[in-house]
C-alpha cells in the first residue's frame, strides 16, 4: 500500500465536565494548567488515548498502557524481541537501524505514526541497537479556551488489603471547559515509516472516537465528549498552506462571560482558497 501523498491538518475541539482530564503527577494530580490559568491536556495523554482506540480499532499498538495489554510482554523490549524479524536483527552483531525502524513501522501503527525511540542493549553476539523513528503524526498539547476552575474535594479511601482504617485523600476536577488541540501529518515522514492513507483515516477515526472505552474515577463516562473535528487534506504533498496558518483558521470563542455549557461557545472557520475542511460531529 502506498504512502500517504497529501498533508493533512485536524483540529479537535472536546468539553469536560466534573472530571480531571489530565492529572499532573507534581501536583498532587490536580488538572493541569498554565501560568494564565488555562488547563491543558498534555500531547502524551493524547497520544495514549489514540493508541487506546487504535487497538480497539483491531491495531496492533507497540507502546500498550498496562491495563491494556493484549499480550504476555512485561516491556517494551520483551515485546520488540517477541517479533520474529526484529529478534532475528537484535542477534545480529552489526544491528542495522534501517532494517529494524522498518520492520518495527510494519508492526505497530503507533510507531509508524508517533515514531519511536528503541535503545536496548545486545545480549549475546547481538551489538544492541539504538534507532529513533520519526513519526508524521504530530498533536499539540489541548488548551482551554477560558480559564478553568477546578473544584477540589476531600475523599475517604482504602489504600491497604492489610486491615487498618481508610485514609483522607483529595480529589480534583475541571467543573467545565472548553478545549480545543490541533495536529498534523507530515508526508515526507510519512514516506519513510510507511504510514498510509488507510492508516491516516484510522487516525481520524480515533479522534472521533477519542474518548469512548476511557472512564475511570477520574474522568466518569459521558463527561468528556469531542464536538467537532476538523479535517483538512492539502492537495500536495507540501500543503498549500502553513500548518500554522490552517489551525488558526479556526477560531473559538464563548458567547457569554462564565460559559456553563458548550452551547455557550461558537465554532467558526475561514475558508482558505482551493483547501476544503470536512467538519465531523464527535461520536
Amino acid at each position: 500500500m502506498s504512502s500517504l501523498e497529501n498533508k493533512i491538518d485536524f483540529a479537535v475541539i472536546v468539553s469536560v465536565t466534573k472530571a480531571n482530564p489530565n492529572g499532573d503527577p507534581l501536583n498532587g494530580n490536580r488538572p493541569r494548567q498554565d501560568y494564565d490559568g488555562y488547563g491543558e491536556i498534555s500531547d502524551v495523554a493524547i497520544k495514549r488515548k489514540i493508541r487506546n482506540r487504535l487497538q480497539d480499532l483491531g491495531e496492533s499498538v507497540f507502546v500498550q498502557s498496562d491495563d491494556r495489554k493484549v499480550d504476555e510482554y512485561k516491556s517494551l523490549r520483551d515485546r520488540a524481541e517477541g517479533n520474529e524479524k526484529l529478534s532475528k536483527i537484535l542477534k545480529e552483531k552489526n544491528v542495522s537501524k534501517d532494517d529494524f525502524a522498518r520492520a518495527a513501522c510494519q508492526e505497530w501503527i503507533d510507531v509508524r505514526s508517533f515514531g519511536q525511540v528503541f535503545a536496548f542493549k545486545g545480549s549475546g553476539k547481538g551489538g544492541g541497537v539504538s534507532v529513533g523513528v520519526r513519526g508524521p503524526v504530530s498533536v499539540h498539547t489541548a488548551t482551554s479556551v477560558n480559564p478553568i476552575d477546578i473544584t477540589s474535594m476531600q475523599i475517604t479511601k482504602s489504600v491497604n488489603s492489610e486491615t487498618s482504617s481508610d485514609t483522607m485523600g483529595m480529589k480534583h476536577r475541571v467543573d467545565f471547559g472548553v478545549y480545543v488541540f490541533y495536529g498534523s501529518i507530515n508526508t515526507q515522514l510519512a514516506e519513510k515509516t510507511g504510514f498510509t492513507k488507510s492508516d491516516a483515516d484510522k487516525i481520524k477515526e480515533s479522534l472521533i472516537t477519542l474518548f469512548e472505552n476511557d472512564l475511570s474515577s477520574a474522568r466518569p463516562e459521558g463527561s468528556m465528549e469531542v464536538h467537532k473535528v476538523y479535517w483538512w487534506e492539502h492537495n500536495s504533498k507540501m500543503g498549500q498552506y502553513s500548518s500554522a496558518k490552517v489551525h488558526r483558521s479556526l477560531n473559538v470563542e464563548a458567547n457569554v462571560d462564565t460559559p456553563k455549557s458548550v452551547e455557550d461557545y461558537q465554532f467558526t472557520h475561514k475558508e482558505l482558497d482551493d483547501l476544503k475542511v470536512e467538519v465531523i460531529d464527535g461520536l
